[in-house]
C-alpha cells in the first residue's frame, strides 16, 4: 500500500459514496484488517453503541452528525473519547471534519475533497507524517549579529594569521557567553553591556584593555579579589577554564563598538546553545570546518536524527505509563540511565538537543508523578570525541549553558533548582581523532546503560582523503583489503557497529555515496555481518542549517541496531512508513547486495568503455586546428573523425581527433602538422607509467580502440540527477567515442527502449555512483546488472516502436541541446509523451499490471535480480557438476 494507491481509492470511494458503508470503505481504503472490519460492522468491535457512532479503539470515533453544529459537536468528543481513537471525525455527508489526537491537526473540509486530503490519514496505513519543530528565529539573528560583529571586527584587525583568528573565535565565544548570561540571571540584567556602554570611550579606543580586564575578574574567586573597582568587582565569579587563557582582544572602532553594544541589546535568553556552531560557520572558512569536523547542524535537522533513535520511544513509554506511577519510575530510572555520544561532535549540537529533550520529558514525568525531585539528568550522561582543541572547549561550554537554560525553566515549573555558578566539568567530551581512539574507553558501558550513538561525522570521498585520513580508513579496516574507495564515514559506520551490543543502537547524518553505488558492497556486508540491521532511515532530503552561509547537501539519515523484530520506517519528504525491511540502499527489500559484473546478467549487449587517447591532448582537435590542418594538408581529412564524449553529446559540443589506422600510418606521417603530432605523444606516454610506455611504439593509436560493426549507443558517465532520464543515444558508426562517455556497441534498439525507462532510472538511482549530485552512471554496477526477464518477439518490436518515437521527437527540436531537451522544466511534451509510452512498453515486459510508485517498482527488481542470480548460481553448479562427470567419465 502506498500514498498513490490510497489516493485514487478515495477518489472512487467518493464517485460511488454510500452513506451506510462509508466509514468502513474509509478504513478499508487505508488497508485495515478486513476482520477487524467486519467484527466493526457487526458491532462486536464497536465500542459505542449509540446509532451513527463508530468507535475502534485506538484508531477512530466516527460520528454522523445531522442536527446539531459540527464543530461542536467534534470539540465535545474529543475532550470525552477514552479508548486513544487516533482520529475523531465528525460528518453530515456534505462537510467532513477530523482531528488527529496525536498532533492536534485537524480537516475541515467538502467531503468531496477528502481524496486530496489523503495523507491527513495516512497513520492508518503505518505512514506517519514526521513533526519537526521550525527554526528559532533567535538563533537565526544571533548568528546575523555574531557574523556582522565579526565583520566589523576584521575590519579593524586585519590579521589572518591562523593564530589571530583562533583568538578572534575564543573572544567571540566569550563575547557570547556574556550576552547569555546577562539575559539569563548568570549576571544581573544587561550587567556586561550597560558596563561596556558606561566604561568605555565612544571609539572603543578603550575597549581592548576593559575587556582583558574584566576576562580576568571572571576569573577569580570572590574570596580572592583585591582593590577592584566596583563595578568589576560586581560581576560573580565564573570558573577557572573558561575565562583562565590570556588571549589578545582585538581592537575596536567606534562602529564596532556600537556593534558589540546593539549585539548585547538582543535577548540572548532564547538561543539555543547550538548558536555556536552557526558562529563558526559566519567565521570560519568552510574548507576548515570539513576538514576539523565542525558541522553546524540545525535543530529540525538534528531531531530528525534523534526522535526516530529514541526520543519517540521515550515519548511513547511515558504515554503508556500515565496514571501508573510505577511505570512513571521506570522511565525516570530509564531516563538517569541513558547516555548519548557523539563519537564528531564539534561544536555539540547534537549532544545539546538530546540534553534539552531528555530534561524536558524528565519534567513531564515530574509532572506527572506530582513530585518535588531534582534533576537526575546530569550531563555526565552525554559524551563526545572532537578533533579539534577549539571546538573540543566550545562543546563542553555549549553543554554547561544548555544545563543553565534547562535548570531555569526547571525553577519556573518547580520553583526550586541547583545553582548556577560556579561552572563544573561538563560532558565526557575527549578531545582527538575518533578514528583511533577506542570508543568504549571513551564512553564504557555498564549493566544498565541505554546507549545511542549519534552525529554528522564528517564525508570525504576517497579522492578528497589526505595522507592522515587514508591512514586512518587503513587503520579502521585493517582486517579488510576492499576499503581504499569508501567514504571516510564509513569508518564511523564500522566502528558504530562494532560497539553496538543489545541495548545500543546509532543513527548518522550520511552522504548518499554510501548507499549507492561500488561503496555499497564495500562497507554494507561488513556491517550486516556483525548482526545488525537497519531500523529507520530518512531518504534523500537537503541538509541544510540557519547559519549565515547555508549549506546545503542531499544527504539520508540511517539508524542502525541489533537484528530484532521490532518496527522499521522508512522517512520519505517527512512521511514516515511501516516497512518490511531496510537493505543497504534504504529501499524496502531483503538484503540483497548488487555486486560489480563485467558482463551482462540479462541477454543484452555488453556494455564498454569509450576510446581513451592517452596522448597529452595530441590527437585531439579543436575546430580551428581541424581547419589549419585541412587547409595545409587536404589529405589528411581520411584521419581525422569527430570525437564525442558525455559533455560533447549532451551539451552539443564539438570535437575531433585523429582516428589513424595502421594501413594508414604512412600517409599520417607524411604530414608534417600530423607528424610532430605523433612524435609529441610518443614522448608523451615514453614519460608516463608502465601501461603508457607499451604503447609508445604506436603512437597513431589510442591507448584501446573501439569500433561498431552495425550501431553503437553512447551513454553519458555522468549526467545530472535532475533530468528524468540520462539522456542516451544512436551515434553514427564514423564518429569516435571518447572514454567519458560508455558505449553498448551493435546492439538492437530493445535495448536503448530498456536503458531509456523510468524503471531502469530506479535502478540508476540506487547502484550508479555520484559525482558531487550528479549520477556517475557505472556500467558494472547499473547496466550489467539490470534485471531484465525475457522479452518476447511482439514485446521488442513494441520496445523498438517506442525507440523510434523517443528519437523522431528529439529530432523535431533539432536545434536544441539534449541538455536543453531533458531539462525537466523545459521538456517538451511530445518528448515526455514518447518517454511515457515507452515506461509503460518497458514495464508491460516484466508484469502485466501497471507500477503505482517507484518503490513499488525497485521492490520488484530487486527479487527480479536475486531470482535471476540464483538461477545464475544454479547453472553454474550444474555446469560444474556435469564437467566433473566428465572428467570422471574419461578417466
Amino acid at each position: 500500500m502506498n500514498a498513490s494507491q490510497i489516493e485514487k481509492k478515495l477518489q472512487k470511494l467518493i464517485a460511488n459514496f454510500n452513506k451506510q458503508t462509508f466509514i468502513y470503505d474509509l478504513l478499508l481504503v487505508y488497508n485495515l484488517p478486513k476482520a477487524t472490519i467486519t467484527r466493526l460492522k457487526k458491532g462486536i468491535a464497536n465500542l459505542s453503541k449509540k446509532d451513527g457512532e463508530v468507535s475502534l479503539k485506538k484508531k477512530l470515533f466516527f460520528k454522523e452528525e445531522l442536527k446539531e453544529d459540527l464543530h461542536l459537536a467534534i470539540t465535545q468528543i474529543v475532550k470525552e473519547i477514552k479508548h486513544q481513537q487516533r482520529f475523531v471525525i465528525v460528518t453530515d455527508n456534505k462537510t467532513f471534519l477530523a482531528i488527529d489526537t496525536k498532533t492536534g491537526g485537524s480537516l475541515d473540509i467538502p467531503l468531496k475533497d477528502l481524496p486530496k486530503n489523503y495523507d491527513f490519514f495516512l497513520p492508518w496505513a503505518g505512514m506517519e507524517k514526521a513533526q519537526h519543530q521550525e527554526e528559532n528565529l533567535a538563533d537565526v539573528k544571533a548568528a546575523v549579529k555574531m557574523a556582522r560583529l565579526f565583520d566589523e571586527i576584521k575590519k579593524d584587525n586585519p590579521d589572518n594569521s591562523p593564530a589571530f583568528i583562533h583568538e578572534l573565535n575564543v573572544f567571540l565565544s566569550r563575547l557570547l557567553f556574556c550576552f547569555f548570561a546577562e539575559d539569563t540571571n548568570i549576571f544581573t540584567d544587561s550587567q556586561f553591556t550597560n558596563s561596556i556602554e558606561s566604561h568605555t570611550q565612544t571609539d572603543g579606543s578603550d575597549l581592548d584593555s576593559f575587556l582583558e580586564n574584566l576576562f580576568k575578574v571572571l576569573d577569580i574567586p570572590n574570596h580572592q579579589r583585591e582593590n577592584l573597582p566596583t563595578f568589576l568587582n560586581a560581576f560573580p565569579y565564573v570558573n577557572g577554564s573558561l575565562f583562565s587563557t590570556k588571549i589578545k582582544v582585538p581592537t575596536f572602532s567606534n562602529k564596532s563598538r556600537k556593534v558589540l553594544i546593539e549585539s548585547g541589546r538582543q535577548d540572548w535568553s532564547n538561543i539555543n546553545p547550538d548558536i555556536f556552531g552557526s558562529m563558526f560557520q559566519a567565521v570560519i572558512s568552510v574548507d576548515q570546518r570539513g576538514s576539523l569536523g565542525q558541522h553546524y547542524t540545525s535543530v529540525p535537522n538534528i531531531m530528525k536524527v534523534i526522535e526516530p533513535l529514541f526520543l519517540n520511544d521515550l515519548k511513547e513509554a511515558f504515554d503508556d505509563a500515565k496514571g501508573n506511577s510505577k511505570k512513571l519510575n521506570e522511565l525516570l530510572f530509564r531516563l538517569k540511565n541513558i547516555k548519548i555520544f557523539d563519537p564528531a561532535c564539534g561544536s555539540g549540537n547534537f549532544l545539546i538537543i538530546a540534553y534539552k529533550e531528555l530534561r524536558t520529558l524528565e519534567m513531564q514525568v515530574f509532572k506527572e508523578l506530582g513530585t518535588m525531585a531534582l534533576s537526575e539528568i546530569s550531563l555526565s550522561q552525554f559524551y563526545g570525541i572532537e578533533l579539534d582543541d577549539f571546538a573540543h572547549e566550545i562543546a563542553i561550554l555549549a553543554l554547561w549553558l544548555v544545563e543553565h537554560q534547562m535548570n531555569v525553566a526547571f525553577f519556573k515549573e518547580f520553583g526550586r533548582t541547583n545553582p548556577a555558578l560556579p561552572l563544573t566539568q561538563a560532558g565526557n567530551i575527549v578531545q582527538g581523532n575518533a578514528t583511533r581512539l577506542d570508543w568504549e574507553i571513551v564512553c564504557p558501558k555498564n549493566e544498565n546503560d541505554e546507549i545511542y550513538i549519534l552525529g554528522n561525522p564528517p564525508y570525504l570521498g576517497s579522492s578528497m582523503q589526505n595522507a592522515e585520513q587514508k591512514s586512518d580508513m587503513k587503520f579502521v579496516f585493517k582486517d579488510s583489503n576492499n576499503y581504499k574507495k569508501q567514504d571516510y564515514i564509513s569508518c564511523w559506520f564500522f566502528k558504530a557497529a562494532a560497539y553496538v551490543n543489545n541495548k545500543e543502537k546509532f543513527a548518522f547524518v550520511s552522504t548518499n555515496s554510501v548507499c549507492q553505488g561500488t561503496q555499497v558492497e564495500m562497507t554494507w556486508p561488513l556491517i550486516f555481518n556483525l548482526g545488525l540491521e537497519i531500523f529507520f532511515v530518512h531518504k534523500d532530503f537537503k541538509w541544510s542549517n540557519s547559519a549565515k552561509s547555508n549549506a546545503g547537501v542531499i544527504c539520508s539519515i540511517i539508524g542502525l541496531r541489533r537484528i530484532n523484530n521490532k518496527p522499521k520506517f522508512i522517512y520519505t519528504d517527512g512521511v514516515k512508513t511501516l516497512v518490511k525491511n531496510i537493505n543497504a540502499y534504504l529501499a524496502n527489500g531483503t538484503n540483497t547486495i548488487v555486486n560489480k559484473r563485467t558482463k551482462p546478467l540479462s541477454s543484452i549487449s555488453k556494455m564498454t568503455s569509450g576510446n581513451k587517447p592517452l596522448d597529452g591532448g595530441n590527437l585531439i582537435l579543436d575546430e580551428n586546428e581541424v581547419k589549419t590542418l585541412l587547409t595545409e594538408s587536404p589529405e589528411s581529412k581520411i584521419l581525422i573523425r569527430k570525437f564525442i564524449g558525455s559533455s560533447e553529446y549532451i551539451r552539443g559540443k564539438e570535437r575531433w581527433c585523429l582516428w589513424i589506422s595502421d594501413e594508414q600510418l604512412s600517409l599520417a606521417n607524411s604530414i608534417p602538422l600530423i607528424k610532430e603530432r605523433l612524435d609529441k605523444v610518443k614522448i608523451c606516454r615514453l614519460n608516463g607509467g608502465n601501461n603508457a610506455k607499451n604503447k609508445a611504439n604506436v603512437p597513431h593509436r589510442f591507448e584501446f580502440t573501439n569500433e561498431p560493426l552495425i550501431s553503437q549507443i553512447l551513454v553519458p558517465r555522468v549526467s545530472s540527477i535532475r533530468r528524468p532520464y540520462i539522456p542516451m543515444g544512436f551515434i553514427d558508426n564514423d564518429i569516435v567515442i571518447a572514454d567519458s562517455a560508455q558505449v553498448i556497441y551493435d546492439s538492437d534498439a530493445s535495448v536503448f527502449s530498456l536503458i531509456n525507462s523510468r524503471l531502469h532510472m530506479v535502478w540508476v538511482r540506487i547502484t550508479a555512483g555520484r559525482l558531487k549530485s550528479d549520477y556517475r552512471y557505472s556500467s558494472f554496477f547499473s547496466y550489467h546488472t539490470f534485471p531484465i526477464p525475457a522479452i518476447s518477439k511482439q514485446r521488442k518490436e513494441e520496445l523498438t516502436q517506442c525507440t523510434l518515437a523517443i528519437l523522431d521527437e528529439r529530432s523535431k527540436h533539432s536545434e536544441k541541446t539534449l541538455a536543453q531537451l531533458y531539462d525537466p522544466d523545459k521538456m517538451p511534451a511530445g518528448l515526455k509523451e514518447a518517454h511515457r509510452l515507452n515506461d509503460l512498453a518497458v514495464e508491460r515486459c516484466y508484469r502485466s499490471t501497471p507500477f503505482t510508485s517507484d518503490e513499488e517498482r525497485l521492490e520488484y527488481l530487486f527479487k527480479l535480480y536475486e531470482k535471476m542470480i540464483q538461477e545464475e548460481k544454479e547453472k553454474e553448479t550444474l555446469f560444474a557438476k556435469e564437467k566433473k562427470t566428465r572428467k570422471t567419465k574419461n578417466a
